[in-house]
């Protein structure tokens, strides 16, 4: 199998999740949010299948996710967890270089970390996130514990909303003002 296959399935139920809440959203005319494509070039096609078996990344990937929320541009990407300790070398830093640049703009950048073992969603501003990524550039932990997060930043799964992200992107916006 293709390494590209193997790190493509990593993640797939957080991603499932979060474009069944998206598409809930997008009924309630609540926000408009598309996944961003990572862009790779296909080597093999099985003919008989039509399915790519081989490809390379074209590209950097940025984020996961890009739209807008009741007129605030929104991106985010999504990280599934399965042990309490986030490795930062799971962020990468044209994604923190993009998050940075599109808060520049006015928007709002966040993480969604899915912590699979305790079946937890958790809504992480970007400005957290850098929190985490500037310690370690100084030379301090190249991690995070879940013992670190904000608690009030777990994200409630309400009727059909798997994900429900929108009450902690408000209580985003509010603690900027």
């Amino acid at each position: 199998m293709a390494t590209w296959k193997k790190h493509g399935l990593r993640g797939s139920t957080l991603e499932d999740l979060l474009n069944h809440t998206i598409a809930r959203y997008r009924e309630a005319s609540l926000a408009l949010i598309q996944k961003i494509p990572t862009p790779i070039t296909p080597v093999n096609i099985d003919a008989e299948t039509r399915h790519i078996t081989l490809a390379y990344f074209d590209q950097k990937s940025t984020i996961d996710y890009i739209g807008v929320v009741q007129g605030v541009p929104v991106c985010f990407d999504a990280k599934e967890i399965h042990v309490d300790t986030f490795t930062l070398q799971n962020v990468h830093e044209h994604q923190m270089t993009f998050m940075e640049d599109f808060e520049k703009q006015q928007g709002v950048a966040f993480f969604i970390l899915y912590y699979a073992h305790r079946n937890e969603f958790y809504y992480m501003p970007y400005r957290e996130m850098k929190k985490f990524w500037d310690r370690a550039k100084n030379g301090g932990r190249k991690s995070f514990t879940y013992d670190e997060l904000d608690k009030t930043r777990l994200i409630d799964t309400v009727s059909s909303l798997n994900v429900h992200f929108l009450p902690h992107l408000q209580k985003d916006l509010i603690e900027r003002e």
